[in-house]
C-alpha cells in the first residue's frame, strides 16, 4: 500500500509542481520515527483516498505557535494590546507568546481560534495530522466541522458533521454512499464496501466500546 502524503500548511503555502510523498515507512512497524507514526496515526487508513481529496499546489512550511501567532495578529492589522483586550489578557503575555517563552493556554487557545477563524491546531503549528473520525478524510481549516456556535469540531469533516448534527446517522448509510460514490469499473462495488466495512469501524466514531 502506498501513502499519499498531503503537504499542506494552512497559513503559508507556496507553489509546487507536485507535492505528494510515498511514504513506505510509515507501513514499517520497526521504523524508529515514532514521531512520524503518532502524526499520521490512523490516517493511513483511508490513504487511497488521499489522490481525490489532495490539493497539489500547497507544501508544508513548518511554523511555531509563536510565529503562527505573530503573523495572524500582523494580517489583521492588530496591535499586541488590541489582541491582548481582545482574549483578555496582558500585553505581556501577548509578548511573551510571539518569543516562544509561553503557550497560551486552552481558553485562550479557544478565544484566539474564534478570533482568527483557525483551529486550535492550526494555532500550535500542526502538530498532529487530523483526520475526520467518520469517514477518514484529511482535515484542513477550511474543511473542519463546526459546531452550532461556529467553534470548530476538530474531529470531523464538514460533510459528515454539521450543524451540530451527524450526516451519517448509521455506519450503514456511510456505506452505501462510499460505495455508489467510489466504485468503478476498476473498483467494483461489492470490494469498495468489502474494503470500507473493515477499515472504518477503526475510526473513533464507529469504534465499539470494548466489553
Amino acid at each position: 500500500m502506498i501513502i499519499f502524503r498531503a503537504a499542506y500548511h494552512p497559513l503559508k503555502s507556496v507553489d509546487v509542481q507536485l507535492a505528494v510523498f510515498f511514504d513506505y515507512s510509515l507501513l514499517n512497524t520497526d521504523t524508529p520515527n515514532a514521531r512520524a507514526k503518532q502524526n499520521w496515526g490512523n490516517s493511513q487508513l483511508l490513504c487511497f483516498l488521499l489522490p481525490l481529496w489532495y490539493n497539489p499546489g500547497k507544501v508544508v512550511i513548518n511554523m511555531d505557535t509563536k510565529e503562527i501567532l505573530l503573523e495572524l495578529r500582523t494580517k489583521r492589522g492588530l496591535s499586541q494590546e488590541q489582541l491582548a483586550e481582545q482574549v483578555h489578557v496582558t500585553r505581556q503575555a501577548v509578548s511573551r507568546w510571539e518569543t516562544g517563552e509561553t503557550v497560551p493556554n486552552t481558553e485562550t487557545l479557544k478565544l484566539l481560534s474564534r478570533l482568527f477563524d483557525v483551529s486550535i491546531n492550526t494555532l500550535l503549528g500542526s502538530p498532529r495530522q487530523l483526520i475526520c473520525q467518520c469517514c477518514g478524510m484529511p482535515l484542513e481549516d477550511a474543511n473542519i466541522s463546526r459546531e452550532p456556535d461556529g467553534t470548530f469540531n476538530e474531529e470531523y469533516c464538514k460533510w459528515c458533521y454539521t450543524d451540530g448534527k451527524f450526516v451519517y446517522t448509521s455506519l450503514e448509510k456511510l456505506l452505501n454512499f462510499l460505495e455508489s460514490h467510489m466504485s468503478n469499473e476498476a473498483w467494483p462495488p461489492e470490494q469498495v464496501r468489502a474494503y470500507f466495512e473493515a477499515q472504518l469501524p477503526k475510526l473513533n466514531h464507529w469504534k465499539q466500546p470494548e466489553t
